[in-house]
């Protein structure tokens, strides 16, 4: 680690701790000019680039995941935690598949499945815009399928 007072490499670390967030603090000492400095580290995830239907490819993006999952959400008695607890297992569940790129179908499927423990009617909003419904008959089918696996 640099120091960036002075430009120096050589660093000593003073004190580590846990933050609340999840990341790692850690207060630095110059060895050079004595200067003290903090720094934070994040564990770097590699999740998988989503292969869209159309062949392009993006970097999966959580904000994109949770937009799709509070759009399906609204105005439903879900509480926050739980749609945050729904990202990451999403999230580690593409991790541990250890695919460097995944369809963007599958993850479709994956936050249905999250919609559908989470609740019943955004899993129905949200399937009716993935699955692209063309009639009321196929809002009927979704619908006698959840209450067969009730």
């Amino acid at each position: 680690m640099y120091c960036p007072f002075c430009n120096t490499p050589d660093t000593r670390v003073i004190d580590t701790r846990l933050t609340s967030d999840g990341k790692v603090r850690r207060r630095r000492e110059c060895v050079r000019c004595k200067e003290r400095f903090t720094t934070y580290e994040t564990v770097e995830l590699n999740l998988p680039r989503v292969v869209k239907r159309d062949g392009r490819r993006e970097m999966f993006d959580e904000t994109k995941l949770r937009g799709g999952l509070m759009r399906a959400l609204e105005k439903r008695p879900v509480e926050s935690e739980r749609i945050d607890a729904s990202v990451q297992h999403i999230k580690q569940a593409l991790m541990r598949r250890g695919e460097r790129e995944i369809p963007s179908r599958l993850l479709g499927e994956m936050v249905m499945e999250e919609l559908k423990r989470l609740d019943r009617v955004a899993y129905v909003r949200f399937a009716s815009v993935y699955r692209s419904f063309e009639d009321v008959s196929e809002f009927r089918a979704v619908i006698e399928g959840l209450e067969k696996g009730a």
